[in-house]
């Protein structure tokens, strides 16, 4: 199930967006196109940021795969079905980044990991890899591409033995900045905005 053009919110029109680094943006489960967006003011002003909806409908909102379906088959789904959509949509930019809360974070290293060409940096809050082997890993034990990874210590949502897995494949997968947050639960706060910012304005180009 691909991403619905129609439904992508856009900070910027497509005469303007040559030769600019790219930000795709990735809810969470069970929300919209809408709720990382509102966070834009906060991103560097030199991107332009781009907001789909998950195609597939939730009791409350929207997701990008089925959690309750076994993995990897719609996780990988996902990945390859948003590529695809990165490939029409990007143009001339001149970096492409995702960003990604939740169940959005697991779709954006997701992505990375299967499209290394296209994917020049993730950003994870409060998210975690998945656990299954993907054949493009071997690649960005290589490459090492930059991801942040940021999450609270309060945080329920995300059992403690996959922080613990995820932290040791970010290792040896990536090039890290990793970021914990004391006393935060599963959402996002201004100190990590703050970090995604000097994040986002050290690697993209």
């Amino acid at each position: 199930m691909g991403i619905d053009p129609s439904v992508v919110i856009w900070s910027t029109p497509v005469a303007e967006r040559a030769g600019r680094p790219l930000l795709v943006l990735l809810h969470g489960l069970g929300d919209h196109e809408g709720s990382l967006f509102q966070l834009s003011p906060y991103l560097p002003l030199g991107h332009v940021i781009a907001s789909p909806r998950g195609p597939i409908a939730s009791s409350s909102g929207w997701s990008w795969f089925d959690v309750a379906a076994s993995r990897p088959g719609p996780l990988d789904a996902a990945a390859d079905a948003l590529a695809d959509w990165v490939r029409k949509s990007k143009g001339h930019a001149s970096s492409v980044a995702v960003l990604g809360f939740s169940q959005g974070g697991v779709l954006a290293l997701q992505t990375l990991r299967r499209h290394p060409d296209l994917i020049d940096a993730a950003i994870m809050l409060s998210a975690i890899a998945d656990e299954t082997v993907d054949p493009g890993d071997p690649e960005l034990e290589v490459v090492r591409p930059p991801v942040f990874w940021g999450r609270g210590t309060a945080d329920e949502v995300i059992p403690d033995t996959q922080v613990g897995a995820t932290r040791v494949w970010l290792a040896e997968h990536s090039t890290l900045t990793e970021r914990i947050y004391e006393d935060v639960g599963h959402w996002i706060t201004d100190a990590e905005l703050g970090d995604v910012y000097s994040f986002l304005k050290e690697v993209a180009a």
